[in-house]
């Protein structure tokens, strides 16, 4: 299909639910720990029985103010939590506490990059607010000979609703700000991000209009709980918008789900408006009111925000854009790599990046491991890193030793490396006079390379220097080699 992007502009933002990492719930202290059998962790505050009073988690509060502070937003000194009227077989009270007119969070801006190669752009997204609300249970239609089971062990999990503008113009960087939002929640700590287990969902608000147009009418797609399924909805729902109006149709707002077998969105209901909901504030609930002091006592706790990192690794570690950016895509990343250059030394940030998101990466990618769990400590990869920067071994030796300790050769500690080279004599030679004395026997065994050299054939050039680092098992100097063979051949 031609999606006619010329004739088009796609306009789009997010609505994320993030679940807060409390111990308990928002409004009680039932447990929030996933995997439990059903309704086990519903208690009365949760299902609204008579005469129970919600209590608001501090816990909760305390995240909502950090995620306030990470994205420079203003935290409201006085919030507003209300009532969310609607009815549903998974919301035992028939009301939602969540927060309407006066949010916790309001404004705030995310910078995120867009694409990885040359065409790779910068683009800051606004928020319009992030508010405090309790989950509703979930429906389970598996299993129940045809009925459907309600299981309210969900019922009242804190979730922080993280609001966009609509200041996205493709799945591209639809995509490119829900990953960021999800690196940002875990990098502070306030969500443990895990998309399986619903802990970061989201619903998409996309629309299309006729270029410097009035916007068009949007439609959500709702819980969308992988970044493949949000790109993959949102490209359908727009081409699916451009042709209904360019064949005369109009588009009605509405929710629509995404079905990632057919890879197409359907609709589910026609879209509510605010009114529908009857808000207002919590008879039961006193406005949340956070003081300065509180404030500053969440800021002082907060982890150094991954833009401050990446700025501080081009500007003192010498690194480019886009290798900071991928370094600080995690904080387990960020922290692998803050602790090796800590142990290699801040001269050696270039080298100690290039191994990280090169072979560590790569090694770590294969075997399925996440940075925590690789075998390779910081300290080990730093004392290698080290040894290839003072010229014990070449950057090529360098990956044999690596493989060793993957392994878990040489023990566990920083002198791992060191232990590898001695062992397997992998000392590079830096002898010039050895290493002269073995480029004149490859020089004499092969004339045809040196006559098609001096005929100005560059391929003969790195043959020889091939035949040379055979010669001495690899362990010759490499910038060595190439400096004596040039030499010998020019003379």
């Amino acid at each position: 299909m031609d999606m006619s992007r010329n004739d088009w502009e796609v306009v789009i933002g997010l609505e994320v639910h993030a679940q807060l990492n409390t111990a308990s719930k928002i409004f009680s202290a039932a447990s929030t720990a996933f995997g439990a059998e059903p309704n086990v962790q519903a208690c009365a505050v949760d299902i609204a029985l008579p005469g129970v009073l919600p209590v608001l988690n501090r816990g909760a509060v305390e995240r909502a103010i950090r995620f306030g502070l990470a994205i420079g937003a203003e935290v409201a000194p006085k919030s507003v939590f209300a009532r969310k009227n609607y009815f549903y077989p998974d919301l035992p009270k028939g009301y939602q506490i969540s927060q309407f007119e006066l949010p916790v969070v309001q404004g705030g801006t995310i910078t995120i990059r867009v694409g990885d190669d040359d065409k790779a752009y910068e683009k800051t997204v606004r928020l319009t607010r992030a508010h405090l609300e309790e989950d509703a249970g979930k429906s389970l239609h598996e299993d129940f000979h045809g009925m459907t089971g309600i299981d309210l062990n969900r019922a009242g999990t804190p979730l922080l609703e993280i609001v966009s503008e609509p200041d996205m113009r493709s799945s591209a960087e639809a995509v490119a700000y829900a990953r960021s939002l999800h690196a940002l929640v875990r990098w502070i700590d306030i969500c443990d991000g895990n998309m399986q287990e619903g802990s970061f969902r989201c619903d998409a608000n996309v629309s299309v209009r006729r270029p410097g147009g009035p916007l068009g009418t949007r439609r959500e797609i709702k819980n969308l709980n992988s970044f493949r399924f949000l790109q993959q909805a949102i490209d359908y729902e727009v081409q699916w918008q451009i042709d209904t109006i360019e064949d005369g149709g109009t588009i009605q707002q509405a929710t629509v789900l995404f079905d990632p077998d057919t890879g197409e969105t359907r609709m589910m209901r026609s879209k509510e408006e605010a009114h529908d909901y009857r808000y207002f504030p919590d008879p039961d609930l006193l406005p949340l009111a956070i003081s300065s002091e509180c404030k500053a006592r969440v800021q002082a706790e907060l982890p150094e925000l991954p833009g401050a990192m990446k700025a501080r690794f081009v500007e003192q570690g010498g690194l480019s854009a886009y290798d900071a950016t991928t370094l600080t895509a995690s904080k387990e990343v960020a922290d692998f790599y803050q602790a090796t250059v800590d142990a290699a030394g801040a001269a050696l940030a270039k080298p100690c990046a290039n191994w990280v998101m090169g072979e560590l990466a790569a090694r770590l990618n294969k075997a399925e491991l996440d940075v925590t769990e690789s075998p390779v400590s910081p300290a080990q990869l730093a004392g290698l890193v080290v040894r290839i920067g003072d010229g014990t071994i070449s950057n090529n030796i360098g990956k044999k030793v690596f493989d060793a300790l993957w392994n878990g050769e040489g023990g566990k500690d920083a002198s791992s490396a060191d232990a590898i080279i001695e062992a397997q004599g992998l000392r590079q030679m830096n002898d010039s006079g050895a290493i002269e004395s073995i480029i004149n026997e490859v020089l004499a065994a092969n004339a045809k390379s040196v006559e098609e050299f001096r005929a100005g054939k560059d391929k003969a050039f790195n043959a020889l220097v091939g035949q040379v680092m055979k010669a001495t098992k690899g362990k010759a100097n490499p910038a060595q080699v190439n400096e004596l063979l040039k030499r010998k051949l020019e003379s």
